[in-house]
């Protein structure tokens, strides 16, 4: 019997602490400031709730104080009650000898419109060290504002009529710069002339999501149009040229200014060579000119996955064309995704995300010395190590010492630690969520798993392996595939509550999608049928999985591979889905934008229906209808459900389907409200499905009874036998 499933259901808090202390230890984690550890146990009894997953602390953007002391730091964390999120920006030493150091609210966190994930908001320090400047919505407006590093108060600088887009502190600290486009007042007035005189359907609207004021961008509406050839959105006069304006601080007077001096860009870059693609990433050395760059190498096929490596290299001055290429193995076919210079050095500090460890998505920070061509480690990872959990563009802060990370495993939640760039020393500088991290591990921990599928590709996955048994002796398993990052609240998109359902008796895995995407649509999402089907089997064969319970859920690229799998295989029970495949529809809603339909071309091989006739019938769900057996619930964003009734509706209709649809959502949902909802009615979904179990709530029988009928209409088929094995 594993030992886990001895564990007391409620571990006393000198148990837990105890679990959380070897866990650190374990991982050779200097703990900085313990007294943090003990303030954030005050309820021990708790399970691992969708509520506490949804509620926990998202550290991020942090950044070093000009001398080296101090790091400023902003918490994110949902108010499910007031359906927002409270910013706060933070302060504190680097010794970790005193706790953070409140400063000021951050306000809404401005969002990407499309897909709602919050956006970099990162904080500069004035010279001096005494302030903090960072943008901030609040007030109605979007303004940048300043702390004092002290906490003693914070205070708008810019009062302009438009929104701030960006801003830059001159090197003496007394002139803000700051750039807008059109003012609010004339956003709301082109909003009011579209809304009386018709709106122009154009290759900028997004007909799938609603003509006027259809985003909920910062807790108001707003309406979008695309800003790119693909699903990138903007507010209504986006492409308005920026504006540049000058605040002296010292007299708080502002006036019309020069964009400052062109920096370098990936744009100005000269090209690695002929074939290389625009870089990924530059990076300006502070004291001397010279450049970092990052190059990418694509993966073979669409992208759906990350790419299969970077070429990293420098270059004496951003006008230079001789790039010096690092030639060490560490840098070779590396996916890198940070790059910095180190104040004072010759070193370039980089991160890499190894893909193909069997420890699975995995970061490691290493140091190239420009001069000597030479790599070495400085830290090596067991999940991430970046400026944020949720976004991937926020660095590491970083001084001539120190880098200060976000750090996150499959089990464990953000905390703030420091890294020794000259040891590697981590130390735990804050750690918000050590109550949760502790009742996690000591419940239903994460591991590691790899696999092989029947053509010998090797696959990763983390499980929350439950320590209940199910009624054969093996408990459910639910499975979603796309990419397995950092802390797993609920894989892509945050859905699944993945250590909620192995608290309640269904084993949990998080499968990574293979490096390297086939560019055939149907090889890439047949490789999430076969990932699914061959882990089912080996895990079945430990008896540690009942393969007759099987549940499936994706969000985006995961959700076509859920709905791939299910038209193509008989191995899941029952499936959740939250996102739009490949229908007529979709194509014609998008079909006036010639990026959209050369991107579907090259990624799906597909043209207009007319065009492509067979090939629809291979890709789309909209075709496959009649071979779904498994009952499907769509929790799908406001907009995009248009997009996807081709399949869902039909579904709906034979009692195969349950749709809700959530307003003002994007492509990731963010209202807590929203979050919330979903996690708990995916729990109730696969306990129903897979453990034959309803909760008690009485709020909740109407869900039943539609559950129960969906149920109903599955066995008479079966009985009937209409559904015969594929």
């Amino acid at each position: 019997m594993d030992a886990r499933a001895r564990l007391p259901a409620a571990p006393t808090p000198p148990a837990i602490v105890r679990r959380a202390a070897r866990r650190v230890g374990n991982r050779g984690i200097a703990v900085a400031g313990l007294f943090l550890l003990g303030a954030a146990f005050p309820a021990w009894a708790e399970v691992v709730s969708p509520r506490r997953l949804l509620e926990l602390a998202d550290i991020g953007n942090p950044a070093i104080s000009p001398d080296g002391r101090r790091v400023a730091f902003r918490v994110e964390q949902a108010s499910i009650e007031r359906n927002t999120y409270d910013t706060t920006w933070y302060v504190q030493h680097l010794d970790g000898a005193s706790p953070p150091r409140r400063v000021a609210d951050g306000g809404v966190p401005l969002r990407q419109h499309v897909n709602g994930q919050v956006l970099p908001s990162p904080a500069r320090w004035s010279p001096d060290g005494r302030w903090i400047y960072y943008r901030a919505r609040l007030d109605g407006r979007v303004s940048v504002w300043r702390a004092a590093a002290d906490g003693s108060h914070a205070e708008p600088v810019t009062f302009d009529p438009a929104d701030v887009r960006d801003f830059r502190l001159d090197e003496g600290g007394g002139v803000l710069r700051y750039s807008v486009g059109a003012t609010r007042e004339d956003v709301m007035a082109a909003e009011g002339r579209e809304y009386d005189r018709g709106v122009r359907i154009d290759t900028s609207v997004f007909i799938g999501a609603g003509l006027v004021r259809s985003a909920h961008v910062e807790g108001q509406p707003a309406t979008q149009r695309f800003t790119n050839d693909w699903f990138a959105t903007g507010p209504l006069l986006a492409a308005a040229p920026d504006r540049w304006k000058a605040v002296d601080l010292a007299t708080r007077t502002a006036r019309d200014a020069a964009a400052p001096p062109l920096q370098a860009s990936p744009a100005t870059i000269t090209p690695l060579n002929r074939d290389a693609a625009e870089p990924l990433r530059i990076a300006l050395h502070p004291e001397d000119g010279r450049v970092a760059v990052l190059t990418p190498v694509p993966a073979p096929g669409t992208g759906t996955t990350e790419r299969s490596g970077s070429v990293l290299s420098m270059l004496s001055d951003p006008g230079d064309s001789r790039h010096v290429a690092c030639a060490a193995d560490a840098c070779r076919d590396r996916a890198i995704s940070d790059i910095v210079w180190r104040p004072g050095t010759d070193e370039v500090i980089f991160t890499e995300t190894d893909y193909r460890r069997r420890m699975g998505r995995v970061q490691s920070i290493r140091a190239w010395n420009v001069r000597t061509g030479s790599v070495r480690p400085i830290v090596v990872a067991d999940g991430l190590l970046r400026g944020s959990q949720r976004y991937w563009d926020i660095p590491c802060g970083l001084s001539r010492e120190l880098m200060v990370c976000v750090a996150a495993e499959a089990d464990r939640p953000p905390r703030l630690e420091t890294i020794d760039l000259a040891t590697g020393e981590r130390r735990i500088l804050y750690a918000p969520n050590a109550g949760l991290d502790a009742d996690i591990a000591a419940t239903v921990p994460a591991r590691v798993i790899r696999w092989k599928d029947e053509q010998g590709r090797e696959f990763t996955g983390h499980l929350f392996e439950t320590p209940k048994r199910g009624p054969s002796g093996s408990p459910p398993l639910f499975a979603t595939y796309y990419d397995c990052h950092g802390f797993l609240r609920g894989g892509v998109g945050d859905e699944w509550p993945l250590a909620t359902l192995a608290e309640v008796g269904i084993s949990s895995l998080c499968i990574n999608a293979l490096p390297g995407a086939s560019p055939d649509f149907i090889a890439r999402h047949d490789q999430g049928r076969a990932a699914l089907e061959s882990v089912v089997a080996q895990l079945s064969a430990e008896g540690r999985v009942d393969l007759t319970r099987i549940g499936m859920g994706g969000l985006s690229y995961g959700s076509e591979v859920t709905m791939w799998t299910v038209a193509h295989s008989d191995i899941v029970t029952a499936a959740s889905i939250s996102g739009v495949s490949a229908t007529p529809t979709y194509y014609l809603f998008n079909s006036l934008r010639d990026g959209f339909r050369s991107g579907m071309k090259q990624s799906w091989q597909l043209g207009a229906l007319e065009e492509t006739p067979e090939r629809w019938r291979e890709i789309s769900p909209a075709f496959h209808v009649d071979r779904i057996r498994t009952p499907l619930l769509f929790q799908m964003p406001e907009q995009e459900y248009r997009m996807m009734l081709d399949y869902a509706l039909p579904l709906v209709r034979r009692e195969l389907g349950d749709l809700y649809v959530f307003p003002d959502e994007a492509h990731i949902k963010f209202q807590p409200r929203h979050k919330i909802a979903v996690y708990e009615r995916n729990v109730d979904w696969f306990r129903f499905w897979l453990q034959d179990y309803k909760d008690p709530d009485p709020r909740k029988a109407d869900q039943y009874l539609i559950w129960q009928r969906m149920k109903a209409a599955r066995d008479r088929r079966r009985t009937a036998g209409d559904w015969t094995s594929r």
